[in-house]
């Protein structure tokens, strides 16, 4: 009974079918129909003008950005627990040539405007010093927590204030809008550059780079070609991409996610570390309780000593979360 990630769920059939319907002859690369569509489709989707490339991966999709946004001597501020800083292996470092992630602390693996000019404030202006040139935010966080249209206005009203590119790491996007019931737009307003994530919720290997400033994306174009990221036959990530959105898909998928995770929690109580507020859950479990766990069958992450991680996904079966709901909470 797998709850170890939502990577590990399968491909939702509407895009395999996509693909199966893209398997014709088309311009390789990105001259193909399909992905001339996605600027619209995402404009349409957030109500303003968006520009998109493909990728195959989060980690391409976040350091491709903020490669467009930081100089080799400039830094980028995120979480201490930011998945750029915690899971890719170096990435943000190599796709900028050197640049600095700039760690700060907050409740959740959320990044506040307090915090974030206190950072600020610690940095002299001078050569002497990495100056900073972008914020980045994952949303939903590493913890699974969303932040509100309001908070996301207040990073973006820092950010600009302060001449600095904001950048949102939407893995998990579709989960922070589900849970928020705004728009698109309201969860990631203000920023330069969304990572809009796609394989955790139910894609096979498309993400897209959704850009809102244009000559950004004239830029990474460049760059996604350099670092090989420029696939030959990029229809079928494109299908695949295009495909979650119709008919909303994404926040369909999403949904389903987060009440499977939903229904844990509340068997949860006590145990858990954190609000639930996408498809990730922490919980606080003995070493001796994960293995009564394992035991059962249910597959999942140790988070430390004393605590594991959790996650749903938009196919995850009825009968299974409701066992491990059970089996919580007879622990």
């Amino acid at each position: 009974m797998q709850f170890l990630s939502d990577n590990a769920a399968a491909v939702h059939p509407a895009l395999w079918e996509a693909m199966a319907r893209a398997d014709t002859p088309d311009a390789p690369y990105d001259g193909d129909a399909l992905s001339q569509r996605l600027d619209t489709a995402f404009s349409d989707l957030f109500g303003r003008p968006c520009a998109v490339l493909w990728v195959a991966t989060g980690t391409a999709a976040n350091c491709l950005a903020l490669a467009t946004m930081v100089p080799p001597h400039g830094g980028v501020i995120c979480h201490r627990e930011a998945h750029i800083e915690v899971d890719e292996c170096g990435a943000p470092g190599f796709y900028t040539h050197g640049a600095k992630l700039m760690l700060v602390e907050g409740e959740g693996a959320k990044l506040a405007p307090a915090a974030i000019a206190a950072q600020l404030a610690g940095i002299r202006g001078d050569v002497h010093q990495v100056q900073a040139h972008a914020v980045s935010v994952t949303q939903a966080s590493e913890y699974g927590r969303a932040y509100s249209p309001d908070e996301m206005a207040a990073l973006a009203a820092l950010a600009e204030t302060n001449g600095l590119r904001l950048h949102v790491d939407g893995a998990r996007f579709a989960n922070a809008v589900a849970h928020l019931g705004c728009t698109p737009w309201e969860a990631c307003q203000g920023a330069d550059a969304l990572s809009f994530g796609c394989v955790k919720n139910g894609g096979m290997n498309a993400e897209a780079i959704v850009f809102f400033d244009s000559a950004l994306a004239d830029v990474a174009r460049y760059r996604r070609k350099r670092a090989g990221h420029l696939q030959s036959k990029g229809r079928y990530m494109a299908a695949q991409l295009l495909a979650m959105l119709a008919g909303d898909l994404w926040l369909a998928n999403a949904r389903a996610a987060n009440a499977s995770a939903r229904h844990i929690a509340a068997a949860a109580g006590g145990r858990l570390l954190h609000p639930v507020e996408a498809n990730e859950l922490f919980l606080r479990v003995t070493a001796a309780e994960r293995g009564a766990l394992r035991a059962q069958g249910f597959v999942f992450y140790d988070w430390g000593d004393d605590a594991a991680r959790l996650v749903t996904a938009w196919n995850s079966d009825p009968a299974h979360v409701e066992a491990l709901a059970r089996a919580i909470a007879a622990l």
